[in-house]
């Protein structure tokens, strides 16, 4: 089997680490050929806090997928979340010295690079600069410049900022389990190229990943990226107000959430009770499933209500700006009972749960097209388009040497993504 043809995701989640093998089929859809999944050990609301735990973690992952696959992994694409991740947005603009020739992906650098120097809290970094559209002299709403006149060439851009030493450790941990970074991207970008239609994108959606440590929000209009953050509690804070509510143990606490969790109180009737062993040799406690729904649903209202003023701040309630396809809910947290009317209840928006299946081939596993598994298919998406774009260079290249006299064939766009990679990668080996 050519290996080069194959990529891998690394879903670093707060509960859960996940590598993903896989490889494009014929029909563009993606064929899984190995995962391995393990407890998330020295990680912490999406951020690293033990590199020690965390690093075996990855190497279990890591080893899992490998045992399944019998492919031996060099390099993946990593997702990075927590709540150091913040966005803004920020307009800049480049004179060009001959409005005589027409705008190049030069230009574009040019500006884009210029925006990387904008100045930043101490011991922040820019992770993103996503350029949402563009002006030519003065004219507006251009998509895409390229091959364009003018003179002075402007753009707002979405601007994604995170904490350095966080992203450092995420680096460090990766290298340490011995894998080389193929390209690192927002989480909740990921989950977006996993679960969202184009049609959905171009219409206005929010995408909502409840993680176990962080809720991730993206927000598309007319096909481009709008609006990012990282909200700092997920599934976990919800185990651990049933922990303390119950006053059970967090396995237990976890379970009861996925079994029997619901977060709409009103369906569970008053003697519906669950009994729970109780810890050596004392009595079993019973607990009213109302009691339950009740703890979830006070948390899951407080989720919800954050994503939404972000959803607020966004501008959602302008005309212009209005969300038509809603919201789409994805993550573990998505899985919950309920939930998407709950969504619908307090915001007001057509709602549905968002499963990576689409982009799957058709014989995967159930399983594996859980919401859960969102972040880890997008991040091997990225992954597979960078070796596709790898392929086509490598293809029209060839094809140059053969044929020399040809037109130059136009180099395929390298995304911000892997400008951003590409730099951070140097960043790593010069940190060693």
């Amino acid at each position: 089997m050519e290996h080069s043809d194959i990529s891998v995701g690394l879903d670093i989640g707060t509960t859960k680490i996940v590598a993903m093998i896989g490889r494009s089929n014929d029909y563009g859809k993606i064929e899984l050929l190995g995962i391995g999944k393990s407890k998330s050990l020295g990680v912490h609301r999406g951020v690293v806090n033990n590199i020690t735990q965390t690093i075996q973690s990855i190497q279990m992952a890591v080893d899992e997928a490998i045992a399944v696959s019998g492919i031996n992994i060099k390099e993946a694409v990593v997702g990075i979340a927590g709540q150091h991740i913040r966005s803004l947005q920020h307009s800049d603009y480049i004179t060009r010295p001959n409005a005589e020739e027409v705008i190049g992906e030069t230009d574009l650098e040019k500006l884009e690079k210029q925006v990387y120097k904008l100045v930043m809290l101490p011991g922040e970094e820019i992770i993103h600069v996503l350029p949402q559209e563009f002006k030519v002299d003065g004219q507006a709403e251009i998509m895409e410049p390229v091959g364009m006149y003018g003179g002075r060439l402007e753009a707002n851009f979405h601007v994604v900022v995170g904490q350095v030493s966080s992203i450092k450790n995420i680096g460090r941990c990766i290298k340490s389990a011995g894998l080389d970074l193929a390209g690192i991207t927002l989480e909740p970008l990921a989950s977006a190229e996993a679960v969202l239609s184009n049609e959905e994108k171009e219409a206005g959606v929010a995408l909502i990943d409840i993680g176990g440590g962080t809720t991730d929000l993206a927000i598309f209009k007319n096909g481009i990226i709008r609006h990012t953050a990282v909200i700092p509690f997920g599934g976990n804070v919800i185990t651990e107000d049933i922990k303390e509510g119950c006053s059970i143990i967090e396995k237990q606490a976890e379970l009861l959430k996925t079994k029997f969790g619901s977060a709409w109180p009103g369906e569970n009737k008053d003697n519906e009770i669950v009994s729970i062993p109780g810890l050596r040799g004392r009595d079993p406690k019973e607990i009213t499933l109302k009691n339950l729904s009740r703890i979830i649903h006070a948390r899951v209202v407080e989720i919800i209500e954050q994503v939404f003023s972000e959803i607020k701040n966004y501008g959602h309630e302008e005309s212009k700006k209005k969300l038509i396809a809603g919201i789409v809910l994805t993550g573990g947290g998505a899985q919950l009972k309920h939930l998407k009317q709950l969504v619908e209840y307090i915001t007001g928006m057509d709602t549905r749960i968002g499963y990576p299946n689409e982009n799957l081939a058709g014989d995967s596993d159930e399983q594996l097209s859980s919401p859960q598994y969102a972040t880890a298919v997008g991040l091997l998406m990225n992954g597979l388009n960078k070796v596709a774009k790898r392929k086509t260079q490598e293809t029209a290249a060839v094809e140059q040497e053969e044929s020399p006299e040809t037109v130059e064939t136009p180099k395929p766009k390298r995304s911000i993504f892997e400008r951003w990679a590409t730099t951070f990668k140097d960043f790593l080996d010069n940190a060693e």
